[in-house]
């Protein structure tokens, strides 16, 4: 802190809400402002409120904070060390560890930055394999885009992101950044342990937001995690897999910000800047000539409703919508995903290639008619449909047990080996499954399998 650093008074503070004086000079808004007997108190500057009062939220815990304090302005915005000290670590909000393994070094980069320019963007569309059957075939991820993880509470939204981590480091030998908002702390704990596990931990950063830390610092991790992301991209040149678990919370926190700051609430209870403020995350996600941030983020869907203001606007800046269904979870059909429900920008002949978009076209139609059929088949029985309807019926069934498949990381509870299956392999097997290649078989060997290759012909 320099000597000629803004130094102000604090006028009240309300829960995660601090109003301070600054007579000489009123800091910008972004600025951090730093109070408590150690400096420890961190405050985001968030609205001027007159020519010498801001408004600003903690990013930590307000304890003992109290009126006519002294409260610094820093003269900057929050910052964040990045490089490639950060790989393998566990940080939170403000950069610093959480993981007990020493101290972080590293240049310093300011959190809110602006979106990489459009002219400055790659228009070239291809397509991020992840190895996952049903996601790879159905709704396959574009590089450098925005997928959508969208499920209720308990399908396997978090399985998934740690099974697509997994597999895209392996394969891809890139950098994976999780981002936890609003993570619970058993949640990160596990996750660190499978990450190491897997072996795949030296290419991962962890930025944490906890669900008992301030509303502030749940706000902002996200950003934390991008600053990291983007260094990654357009200094070290490498592809990026951001995974964000949960950008609902992300919402969540700036619903909780919003009451804070006094503003009127808009549609069901939500903050009138919904809209803006997932902007100025999302838009940063994007590749570039040197590089991509591919970003994967879980979506939670409160009561399962999809026409919640959260995840229509979620849903807007998506290429790829991953939609998990409790129904088929419910069945034991995992990984849950909806396979109907479940939408890619990508599907498009003159960019996944013409044989892909025709089994895709191929596959959804079998299953729409068997989703028809299933009234018929549950009161009358399926005897009562047609031959040819019979076969469609059987092709679907066989169809949604070969998207079934076993995960890496979670062998250790399944028994399985985790199996991962290219997007040619993939199509292989749907494309026999179409032909009738398998009408003999028992549907269940078709469950929790790889490749089609690995039907066991003989015991049968």
């Amino acid at each position: 802190m320099n000597e000629n650093s803004n130094t102000g008074s604090v006028v009240s503070v309300r829960g995660s809400v601090v109003d301070a004086r600054f007579p000489v000079r009123l800091p910008k808004i972004y600025n951090v402002l730093c109070a408590g007997d150690s400096r420890d108190i961190v405050i985001e500057v968030n609205t001027h409120l007159s020519d010498s009062m801001v408004r600003g939220v903690a990013l930590t815990p307000t304890q003992g904070l109290a009126r006519r304090s002294e409260i610094i302005d820093t003269g900057f915005p929050l910052q964040v060390p990045v490089g490639k000290d950060l790989l393998g670590r566990a940080i939170n909000v403000m950069g610093k560890p959480i993981d007990a393994s020493g101290d972080i070094s590293g240049a310093m980069h300011p959190i809110h930055r602006k979106p990489v320019p459009l002219s400055e963007q790659s228009t070239v569309s291809e397509i991020f394999t992840t190895g996952i059957k049903a996601i790879d075939v159905l709704a396959p991820l574009e590089r450098g885009g925005k997928a959508g993880l969208f499920g209720g509470a308990g399908v396997g939204k978090t399985v998934l992101i740690t099974e697509m981590i997994n597999n895209t480091v392996k394969q891809y030998h890139g950098v994976s950044i999780f981002c936890g908002i609003g993570e619970r702390c058993r949640e990160g704990e596990e996750f660190y342990r499978d990450m190491l596990n897997a072996g795949v931990l030296d290419n991962t950063v962890m930025v944490f937001g906890q669900m008992n830390e301030p509303p502030g610092a749940r706000f902002r991790v996200g950003h934390t995690a991008l600053t990291v992301a983007e260094y990654f991209r357009d200094d070290m040149h490498q592809d990026v897999l951001l995974m964000m678990d949960n950008i609902f919370r992300f919402i969540q926190a700036g619903s909780e910000v919003s009451g804070l700051m006094g503003q009127l609430p808009s549609r069901l209870g939500y903050q009138p800047t919904l809209g803006t403020e997932l902007a100025e995350l999302e838009e940063r996600i994007c590749n570039t000539s040197t590089g991509a941030i591919t970003s994967i983020q879980a979506v939670y869907v409160p009561a399962d409703d999809f026409t919640d203001p959260s995840a229509v606007h979620t849903f807007g800046h998506l290429s790829a919508s991953i939609v998990l269904s409790r129904k088929r979870a419910s069945e034991g059909l995992y990984p849950a995903i909806d396979l109907l429900q479940s939408t890619s920008k990508m599907l498009i002949p003159h960019v996944a290639g013409e044989r892909h978009y025709r089994l895709a076209q191929e596959i959804r139609k079998t299953l729409t008619i068997y989703e028809e059929f299933k009234d018929i088949i549950a009161m009358l029985g399926i005897n009562e449909l047609s031959r040819e309807d019979q076969r469609i019926v059987y092709r679907a069934r066989r169809l949604e047990r070969f998207f079934t498949q076993p995960f890496f990381t979670t062998q250790q509870f399944t028994g399985i080996e985790g199996r991962m299956v290219t997007l040619e392999e993939a199509l292989n097997g749907c494309e026999r499954i179409l032909n009738d290649e398998f009408a003999e078989y028992p549907e269940s060997k078709l469950f929790m399998i790889g490749t089609i290759d690995e039907v066991d012909r003989d015991e049968f």
